[in-house]
This record gives structure tokens, sequence and C-alpha cells, in this order.
């Protein structure tokens, strides 16, 4: 792996159609984030994108959904970043 440029996956629970976004937890390995967005083409995954883009300091552009597209259970990328800085930028 080139370490000039880490990629990190982290899975990812979501909950569409909150009030607002939120991240509400991490568990066992899996973040939990509510996202105001609903399941509608894709509207939840690219709410989901900009929320961590904002909540991480990234661009969106390296954020990318590897699995789960439909599902509520997501496998994020996330390049730039180490796991560690990820959980350190999310102050969990």
């Amino acid at each position: 792996m080139n370490t000039d440029n880490p990629e990190s996956r982290m899975t990812i629970r979501v909950t569409p159609n909150a009030p607002r976004n939120e991240i509400t937890g991490y568990r066992e390995g899996v973040l939990s984030v509510k996202i105001a967005a609903p399941p509608v083409r894709g509207k939840a995954n690219r709410e989901l994108i900009t929320f961590l883009s904002k909540t991480l300091g990234v661009s969106k552009s390296t954020i990318s959904v590897l699995k789960g597209e439909t599902g509520r259970h997501k496998v994020v990328a996330v390049s730039g970043l180490t796991p560690e800085e990820i959980l350190q930028r999310l102050s969990m």
C-alpha cells in the first residue's frame, strides 16, 4: 500500500429520513450515522458522502461507497486518511 495516500475502509450503518445528519455512535467497528435524505435514487448515499466529507475535512471525491449501495450497512472508502486519523476527526 502506498503510505503517501492511504485508503481506509469503514463500515457504516445508515438510518435515512432522520431529522438531521449526525453521527450517533461507534460500536464494534461500525459507525452509526443518521442522514436526513430519503433512501431514494441514491439521495441518502450522496448525502452521506457530503456529510462525511464535511465531518472529516476532505473532499467528496476522496469518499466512495464500495458495498451496500442500496442497503443500510455500507462499506465506505476514504482516500488520504488512515483509520486512526478518521477516528480522531470523528472524535471517537
